[in-house]
């Protein structure tokens, strides 16, 4: 076969079968990765490449490697998932890196997490003073979880004794101009109940490029024609 052929094809495989087992590992593969995802996603990523560029290895051999790889990352996962020990050593654990406002400085050395690598994640919430925080948690994707204390906190409307609305979830109605029809229909609207909520504002279905149904059940409506004379991020 043709060099470039043969590299087509494996490149083309091997991007399908990525995908492939992207799927059937889950959402949380490529969401914010454990120990286990980070592992996985680098092997793959190596037997992949090696598939579609490496013609001196047999392209069946890294399929049939990628396959193991897959199969092998979701029996741990599994195993994980079922034995809370293991998990622990599989995706790792949360780690207190602040306690009732108190830096625990051993767990910091225990997980190699630096005081700027703390004071920048918590400035990333938007916490600027650490005496702010009661409980910071490292967690075992690598994301910090933090509890204000009781005086930073933001009140909420039950603190407030606030008349709180019903929430739905948001549905949206058209997107890139095109009619989504089963939300519609799973929501108990319909393309007529629309129309004549655009023509309360003057618009058409052809005029319409995104609309959605908000959380208090209120419709947002963006259309081609903005009407804005001079954007911003014009180039």
């Amino acid at each position: 076969m043709n060099a470039y052929a043969d590299v087509f094809l494996r490149s083309v495989a091997a991007i399908l079968l990525l995908l492939l087992i992207a799927k059937m590992l889950g959402k949380q593969t490529v969401s914010n990765m454990t120990f286990l995802d980070f592992v996985t996603g680098i092997t793959l990523g190596s037997i992949a490449g090696n598939l579609a560029f490496n013609l001196k290895i047999k392209a069946i051999y890294m399929v049939l490697a990628l396959i193991v790889t897959g199969v092998t990352s979701l029996l741990l996962a599994v195993v994980a998932l079922k034995n809370r020990k293991l998990r622990s050593w599989i995706s790792g654990s949360p780690t207190v890196l602040v306690e009732g406002g108190k830096i625990l400085e051993g767990n910091m050395k225990k997980v190699r997490y630096t005081l700027d690598s703390l004071d920048q994640a918590l400035r990333e919430q938007g916490i600027f003073n650490i005496d702010e925080a009661e409980y910071v948690v490292f967690e075992d994707n690598g994301m910090l979880s933090v509890l204000k204390k009781d005086d930073y906190q933001v009140a909420t409307k039950k603190d407030l004794k606030l008349q709180v609305k019903e929430l739905s979830f948001p549905v949206e109605l058209v997107m890139d101009g095109l009619l989504l029809e089963r939300n519609l229909a799973m929501n108990g609207l319909t393309k007529e109940w629309l129309e004549r909520e655009l023509a309360r504002r003057g618009k058409r279905l052809s005029d319409v490029f995104y609309a959605v149904r908000g959380t208090h059940r209120q419709l947002f409506f963006d259309y081609y024609e903005d009407r804005i004379q001079q954007p911003i991020d014009k180039e």
